[in-house]
């Protein structure tokens, strides 16, 4: 495990006991963790994206926000529904964000999860799609972002422009270098997996995988992984590709950590999820020895060089800070991690 970070689900709204978290204390509190994150050395911080949701639904001001109030940390997403996205925009953006970073998006986008509303994307005004999942939308949307960040001519010049006349295809503006290799693509099956290596961008496993044939979550998880880095080889890309897990890990340091999460440690489990039976992994809660024994033991958690744990953000930042920091001190150096540090 070479880096590790956070993977928000951003949740806002009523919390029970009459308490009420906004949208905006929402983003404003991630701002806050990740400057929290950042001075940890801890190396990405990610949002899910859900629309018609009270989560995030636009991640790039949020983004930008914080890329601005940090210096090392990756900025990101698990992933962007790209069946809601206009491609050329959404290359415009990303372009954008991965610039004013100095680098450090990670942008994963995928087909989506299951939705609040019934094929939501067409409120967005993408129709016509094949698909009952509308995986056809989600995949041409892709192919065409993928040409657009990487500087393919895309609309034909007009020589009679006050801005700049000639001829030719024009790309799209801003251009970052380099880009589709901070591009990763969510995955739930091997199927998926070994499309996104062929196609050359980095893997982030889902935290369900759509199969389900009793062998355990973390086994077929490894699988897909070695599937996925096989694919890349037999592609011909260069370089090694990226991976990423995530897990729900919480050390228990404190009588307020055993509060909260003493007993929540469970097993693998199977259920039906957009109409498919599925894999969830089970949740990580024990003693700092405990889990990294537990961890190591986690096939695909060792495989992967990139583990993301799933916060409870809507409980505050010092809150979900010192959790962080927990598994820093604690967990992450005895799996291989070290902190980015700032340099003098």
């Amino acid at each position: 495990m070479r880096s590790f970070g956070t993977l928000s689900f951003g949740h806002y709204g009523p919390l029970g006991g009459g308490h009420h978290l906004s949208a905006g204390d929402s983003m404003l509190q991630a701002i806050d963790l990740a400057q929290g994150m950042d001075d940890l050395g801890v190396n990405g911080i990610s949002f899910r994206v859900h629309h018609f949701a009270r989560q995030q639904a636009a991640p790039m001001p949020l983004l930008a926000a914080i890329a601005a109030r940090t210096s090392r940390i990756e900025v990101g997403t698990g992933v962007i529904d790209m069946r809601y996205e206009n491609p050329l925009m959404l290359a415009e953006e990303a372009a954008s964000l991965d610039l004013i970073s100095g680098n450090r998006l990670a942008l994963g986008v995928s087909r989506g999860s299951p939705e609040t509303v019934q094929r939501g994307y067409e409120a967005f005004g993408y129709t016509g799609s094949q698909d009952p999942r509308g995986a056809d939308i989600a995949r041409d949307h892709f192919d065409l972002f993928l040409r657009a960040i990487e500087g393919e001519g895309l609309a034909e010049r007009d020589p009679m422009s006050p801005f700049g006349g000639g001829t030719g295809l024009q790309r799209i503006e801003p251009h970052s270098p380099g880009l589709k290799k901070r591009i990763w693509w969510g995955a739930g099956t091997t199927a998926t997996a070994e499309w996104a290596g062929r196609t050359g961008v980095n893997l982030m496993s889902s935290t369900l995988l759509t199969e389900a044939d009793g062998t355990p979550f973390d086994i077929l998880q490894a699988q897909q992984l070695d599937a996925f880095r096989a694919a890349w080889r037999e592609a011909g890309h260069a370089g090694e590709p990226r991976t990423s897990v995530s897990r729900s890990i919480f050390p228990i340091v404190t009588a307020e950590d055993e509060m909260y999460f003493g007993g929540s440690a469970g097993s693998d489990q199977i259920g039906v999820i957009d109409g498919m039976r599925s894999t969830f992994g089970k949740t990580y809660a024990a003693p700092p020895e405990v889990l990294v024994e537990q961890l190591q033991n986690d096939a695909a958690v060792m495989s992967a060089d990139t583990l993301m744990l799933t916060i409870p953000s809507q409980m505050g930042v010092e809150f979900n800070l010192r959790l962080v920091e927990n598994f820093a001190t604690h967990v992450a150096p005895a799996l291989g991690w070290q902190p980015t540090l700032a340099t003098v």
